[in-house]
């Protein structure tokens, strides 16, 4: 992972933390049900964002070298697996 793409997704996870501390901090003030799965839901999007962010990564760096190096199998085995448990839990 280059050093900028890193920098972006420590960044996006900085925010991300803050959005689940005020998340924490509604429920805490007893806040209306709608506007705390709002932001649950903006939450998630911006999980998920991140997600796709290391998961490009991994296919532009990580499976590209496997690739080159006659290694493919294995590492496409573990982004399936990884991607499954990502997306089907």
């Amino acid at each position: 992972m280059s050093a900028h793409d890193r920098r972006a997704i420590l960044q996006r996870m900085a925010r991300l933390e803050g959005q689940i501390r005020g998340i924490r901090q509604m429920l805490e003030e007893d806040r209306d049900c709608p506007e705390i799965l709002n932001q649950m839901a903006a939450a998630r999007a911006a999980l998920d964002k991140v997600a796709r962010m290391v998961f490009e990564d991994h296919l532009d760096h990580c499976l590209v070298d496997a690739v080159r190096d006659g290694d493919a199998d294995e590492q496409i085995a573990s982004i399936k697996g990884a991607f499954a448990r990502y997306f089907l839990p």
